[in-house]
């Protein structure tokens, strides 16, 4: 018995206790009783995930929904459902689909994600988190279903974003994360959470965390969320405008700018003040999207708020910011002037602080070159890379800006004055050694070059015009092309590092391009010719791929608008490609070229320094708009070569269309000579015709003379023609003159015979009227009468009434009251009798005034005799009521007689007897 005791009871499984918890937590009543099947579930829900998820998360959900008031429970039930969102690695539940489920279980159920979201206006700090960290999980797992039932969910934005008024960190960072998820791609949700005052929001929290200058990972996550509510969302930047929120961009630089830094900063603190004035810069740049909708509009907001002041000036504070971050500014400034002239032109006046020792301040232009063309550091190359975007941004879509520019350069370099900063400068006498040292000193300067002059005419003669030598002194006058061409060569001789080649290339196809005196420039050279074939037609390497295929480039751009006038004629030209290089290779070097990666992949390749490329020069060799330009010319420029060369292309510059087709010249006058011919047989048929025609006209004055002669003779029979109708027109003048006295004298008679009548009318209305007065004044004699005799009938009643009182007043005492009252009424109708004589008169009066209009008289004396005979009527009925009542009375006095026998008052009947 005791060793049946002893015994060990059997090990209960995990699954098995799982399942006893789940069904405890379903059919549990009591709260403390779910509560600790919960706990209990917890402890399994990191390691056996699945298990716990399949048995009991509806119970969760239906926990969250019945024991949402408990604070503790709510707490570990979401513990819970987070930790089988992120179960333990080790697990050997733990999967991807368990996550999928997992979301789906509230992603497909509105009511489960809209039970979560409530929990986010929670005031109970882990309630709160919690919720925002399982909303969290399960966007990660669901986006788009998530942000559909977030969407649907009753006012589920606004508590989000009222979550980042929370003052404890936790739950705002947690906040903050959610809606950069949720804003990052959904346009409505953007709106959603603009709208619930985010704006003002986020600009708080920014404030309170400590700003630009000591804030930390919560204001980058500020600045993240303010770039996600405007990417692409036209409306969120109207509403940022207007509610004045520039100016708080510009207040938050300006304090950053003005605040002293000091030297004993943290690395980790520099770092994160560059990453916020990175993202800063973001969503500045968000507002200034090339083609995007409001570009102006936010343009012009920025410079009324000295906000592109201030990023010039960060751009030049080496303290403010490292040199990412300042390059970043300079882009920004360039997005703030780009296609606008006015802000472009007041960019230029603005000043900066100087690199060099000697100067203090110096014009923002001017700054910009000192740093792209003087700044030769290669950690640098990033800042140098957006002062040259920034002046590009300077000259685009401004004609004057882009002549003042070249003008001042030109001015410059003839007066060998600003030799370190004037691209012409650099370009034209190019120091070697500071070539071998950097490069992209060169590369700056040809692209600023290239981006003055192309697809400018005006801007490229002015360049054309600038040459070297003094031929009056017996020198050599070498203009610009050849000196650049030159360079070109001479580099390539020496093998100088291909950027430097490649912005040569560049310069000098953008400006031969549709010019037709800088290619016969460039063709006056012939070695230029000459070594580019050398070069195209060399056996191929990787590293002369770029170098070969700008050469054929060039080559084919100087080939397509070259003339037979051309120092090298066009025949000639073309004879030189396909002899020496060939057509096969001339294509292949130009495929090979748009196939490179640095031109393929150029839009998704970043033009920045990388730390790959820290111990030497980075991989950038391409200018964005001469890739645009590559890519759209690459067919025309391909099939140059299969044009024959009697084939000029006609260019249109300043209006005027230059290059022609010889072969056409030559049949335009082949054309000419035979219309000459034409012309001088035209000339004799013309001088027959005129023999014939002068006969004919002896012939017409003939017939003239001869039609005259009749037209006398016609013009004298129509004068007797005419003197006869004026006489018929006399005598019937006269007649018409008889017959209109006539008439006159009838209409006379007419209107007297018409008077008569109208007086004879007047006479007979006016007896009528005589008569109809006589009728009411007969009918009113006659009411008068009938009125009399009414009165003479009451009175005589009265009488008889008075009389019989006086005979009963010693019988009965209230008889003789009943009888008074009776009287008294009498008298009331009598007189109500009498008014309505009155009224009778009054109507007959009325009746004798209407009768003055003719038209209704008989009618008015009609309607009167009516009235005055129903009145007449009611005055009967009323006078048989007064006898109907004196029977009555009568009825009554025999009644009290036979009482009064009745009660033996014999006496006084034969009294009153």
């Amino acid at each position: 018995m005791f060793s049946t005791i002893s015994a060990a009871p059997a090990k209960q499984s995990v699954s098995d206790t799982i399942t006893i918890l789940s069904g405890r937590l379903g059919s549990a009543t009591l709260l403390e009783d779910r509560r600790a099947a919960i706990l209990g579930l917890r402890s399994f829900a990191k390691d056996f995930p699945a298990s716990v998820a399949s048995g009991a998360l509806r119970s969760f959900i239906c926990s969250l929904s019945k024991d949402g008031e408990d604070v503790d429970t709510v707490k570990i039930v979401l513990e819970t459902l987070l930790m089988l969102f992120s179960p333990s690695q080790d697990s050997p539940e733990a999967s991807d689909e368990l996550v999928l489920w997992l979301a789906d279980e509230f992603t497909q159920h509105q009511d489960n994600m809209s039970l979560v979201v409530a929990f986010v206006e929670s005031t109970e700090f882990y309630s709160r988190l919690y919720a925002l960290e399982l909303l969290a999980a399960i966007l990660a797992a669901r986006p788009q279903r998530t942000e559909e039932c977030l969407l649907a969910a009753p006012l589920a934005m606004s508590r989000l974003v009222a979550a980042l008024d929370d003052e404890r960190d936790a739950i705002r960072s947690q906040a903050l994360g959610l809606l950069i998820v949720l804003s990052m791609d959904s346009l409505e949700i953007q709106k959603l959470v603009a709208f619930e005052n985010a704006f003002d929001r986020i600009f708080a929290l920014i404030q309170a965390e400590g700003s630009l200058s000591d804030g930390g990972r919560i204001v980058e996550d500020c600045l993240i969320l303010l770039a996600n509510l405007l990417r692409h969302n036209a409306s969120n930047q109207s509403l940022f405008r207007e509610s004045d929120c520039v100016a708080r961009l510009s207040r938050l630089l300006t304090a950053l700018l003005d605040s002293k830094t000091t030297d004993d900063v943290a690395e980790w603190a520099q770092a994160q003040r560059d990453r916020n004035l990175y993202a800063f810069l973001a969503v500045v740049r968000l507002f200034l999207s090339v083609g995007a909708e409001g570009v102006s509009r936010n343009q012009e907001a920025f410079w009324k708020h000295g906000l592109a002041h201030q990023v010039l000036r960060l751009a030049f504070d080496g303290e403010a910011g490292s040199v990412p971050v300042r390059a970043e500014a300079l882009i920004a400034c360039g997005d703030m002037i780009r296609n606008a002239p006015t802000f472009q032109e007041a960019f230029a006046q603005l000043d900066v602080a100087s690199l060099a020792p000697d100067t203090d301040r110096v014009y923002a232009i001017d700054g910009l070159l000192d740093v792209m063309l003087n700044t030769r550091h290669l950690a640098m190359f990033d800042l140098r890379f957006a002062a040259c975007q920034c002046i590009i941004a300077y000259l685009s879509n401004h004609p004057e800006v882009r002549l003042h520019f070249l003008s001042r350069a030109i001015e410059g370099y003839r007066q060998g004055t600003d030799d370190s900063a004037n691209v012409l400068t650099v370009l034209l006498r190019p120091n070697g050694g500071a070539v071998a040292a950097d490069p992209y000193r060169q590369w700056f300067a040809a692209v600023t070059s290239f981006h003055l002059l192309y697809d400018y005419a005006a801007a490229k003669s002015n360049a054309l015009a600038l040459t070297e030598g003094d031929e009056v002194k017996g020198e050599e006058v070498v203009t610009a092309i050849q000196t650049i061409a030159a360079h070109l060569i001479h580099g390539i001789g020496r093998g100088d590092d291909i950027r430097c080649l490649v912005g040569y290339l560049m310069l000098l196809s953008g400006w031969l391009f549709e010019d037709l005196d800088a290619v016969n420039d460039f063709l006056a050279e012939g070695s230029n010719v000459q070594s580019l074939v050398q070069v195209v037609s060399q056996s191929l390497s990787p590293q002369s791929e770029l170098l070969q295929g700008l050469s054929a480039m060039l080559l084919g751009i100087a080939y397509e608008f070259s003339t037979k006038d051309s120092p090298i004629p066009r025949t000639m030209l073309h004879s030189i490609l396909t002899s020496r290089i060939g057509r096969d290779i001339y294509l292949d070097r130009l495929s090979r070229l748009r196939r490179h990666p640095y031109m393929r992949d150029f839009e998704v390749k970043p033009q920045k320094l990388f730390a790959a490329s820290v111990n030497g020069p980075p991989d950038v060799l391409f200018d964005a708009d001469f890739v645009g330009f590559f890519k759209d010319n690459y067919g025309r420029i391909a099939r140059a070569i299969d044009r024959e060369p009697s084939f000029e292309i006609p260019v249109v510059t300043d209006g005027v269309q230059r290059g022609v087709s010889r072969e056409l010249v030559d049949s335009l006058r082949a054309e000419v000579k035979d219309k000459d011919k034409a012309l001088v047989d035209a000339k004799a048929h013309a001088i027959t015709l005129e023999s014939q025609l002068g006969q004919q006209q002896a012939d017409w004055r003939r017939s003239n003379e001869k039609n005259s002669q009749e037209l006398a003779k016609v013009h004298e029979a129509y004068k007797l023609l005419e003197k006869k109708h004026e006489e018929e027109l006399r005598l019937l003048q006269k007649e018409w003159s008889a017959k209109e006295a006539q008439l006159e004298k009838r209409l006379v008679d007419m209107g007297a015979e018409a008077a008569a009548r109208e007086a004879s009318h007047k006479a007979d209305l006016a007896s009528k009227h005589q008569s109809a007065l006589a009728e009411a004044e007969r009918i009113q004699l006659r009411s008068e009468a009938e009125v009399a005799d009414l009165r003479a009938t009451i009175s005589r009643l009265e009488a008889d009434v008075m009389k019989a009182n006086k005979s009963k007043t010693d019988a009965l005492t209230a008889l003789q009251l009943d009888k008074t009252n009776m009287v008294a009424d009498e008298a009331s109708r009598t007189r109500a009798a009498e008014e309505s004589a009155r009224k009778i008169t009054a109507e007959l009066t009325s009746a004798t005034s209407t009768i003055k209009e003719l038209e209704n008289k008989i009618n008015a004396a009609e309607s009167a005799r009516a009235e005055a005979t129903q009145a007449m009527e009611a005055t009967q009925t009323e006078l048989d009521d007064l006898l109907m009542v004196f029977g009555d009375l009568e009825e009554k006095v025999a009644k009290y007689k036979a009482r009064l026998c009745e009660l033996g008052d014999k006496e006084t009947l034969e009294s009153d007897d």
